[in-house]
Order: C-alpha cells, then structure tokens, then sequence
C-alpha cells in the first residue's frame, strides 16, 4: 500500500493528542497501522486473548469500538471515513467534539494504550492487538496472571492441532462465523492457546474467501 493509505509502525510523529479535539471534526479518516510484528503475531480484536486479558486495561466500551474500527479496515483496507456521532450512536453513546463525552474518551484510550495513533485528519489502528505488557498484566488479579501464564506456556502436540484443525475446518464448511470458532472450539475441550491459533487461522482463511 502507498504512504497515503497505510502508516507504519516506525513513524515518528506519534503524539497523544486526540483526533475528536478539533471541534469542527464531524468526521475521521480511519487508516490501517501497518507493523509487520504485530500483524503477524499479534491477536484478532475478536478473539478470547482479547476478551480476557486486554478488556481490563483498555475498558469496554474502547474495545467494542476498536472491534468496529478493525472491521472497517477488513471491509476498506485502504482506509475510510468514520462519522463519529453515527457511530456513536450506533454504540449506545454521547458524541460530542472535544475530550469530554464517552465516545471521545473511548477513542483516547485506544491512543493512550498503543493501539492507535494519529494521523493527519484522522488515526492509524492496528489491526492485529498484541500481547498484554508486563506493566499492565501485573495489576491484574492473581487468577487472572496465573491464567495468562498458562496460556502462552502452553504446549501442545500435533495431534491436538490437527483435531482442532479438522473441527474449524467442520464449522467453516457448515457457515459457521469464523469470529466464533474459538470459542467453540473452547467448549469442545480444546486448549485456550491452540484454539486461539487454529481459530485465527481459521478467520484469516474465511477472511480471504
């Protein structure tokens, strides 16, 4: 992608500064933030990784709003435009320009924990999220760092990956949502680690169809 559409994981001109500030700003322009770490190894908005351990720091209502910015880059990969007040609304909240109303610290919060920064007339976002640092994981309750400890210590042999393998390769045959598939897979007593893994695999798969 050209410079125009994309901004990389190297750029300098980061700041903290929030895109709803200008209080003429009834509009974003939404670009993806191309790190090929990240986007290679880092975790689906959607997935359980996210749900359990990255809800806590980044609160909910700025992951259900990251969730659809990265689903806007799924369906305009080059970019887009995002009404604020639509979609706020759209989420249940107040929009209003400047820091003050819930949708514009929503959007701050995404910057202010690394997950977006902004660009000229808008934010680049990541579309992978990448593993919780030590920083954040320490204030977390001790069953919750405990779990996670387990998660990325987890081995697995082969013949688990290919049983979770064939059961989401099953689910996307049956129309089953790939955004759903760990989950599933989950309850049909497949490990946290290699669920998250085969259903990422499994989402970019029914992604490229």
């Amino acid at each position: 992608m050209s410079d125009r559409t994309t901004a990389t994981a190297s750029s300098s001109s980061h700041t903290s500064s929030c895109p709803t500030d200008d209080l003429r700003a009834r509009s974003i322009i939404v670009r993806a933030w191309v790190d090929p770490v990240v986007d290679d190894h880092g975790f689906d908005a959607r997935s359980r990784y996210v749900e359990t351990f990255w809800l806590g720091v980044l609160g909910p209502t700025a992951s259900w709003l990251l969730r659809r910015l990265i689903a806007g880059l799924e369906q305009s990969p080059d970019g887009y435009d995002l009404d604020l007040d639509t979609t706020a609304r759209a989420m249940g909240l107040s929009f209003t320009s400047g820091r003050s109303s819930p949708f514009s610290k929503a959007l701050e919060r995404c910057v202010m924990f690394g997950l977006a920064h902004p660009i000229d007339g808008g934010l680049a976002v990541r579309r992978r999220i990448p593993p919780v640092s030590l920083r954040h994981l320490r204030r977390m309750p001790d069953s919750l760092q405990v779990t996670h400890a387990t998660w990325v210590q987890t081995t697995t042999d082969v013949d688990e990956f290919s049983r979770a393998h064939r059961l989401a390769s099953t689910m996307l045959d049956l129309g089953d949502d790939p955004a759903v598939i760990e989950h599933h897979l989950v309850a049909l007593g497949v490990g946290d680690a290699v669920a998250a893994e085969v259903a990422d695999n499994a989402y970019r798969l029914g992604s490229a169809c």
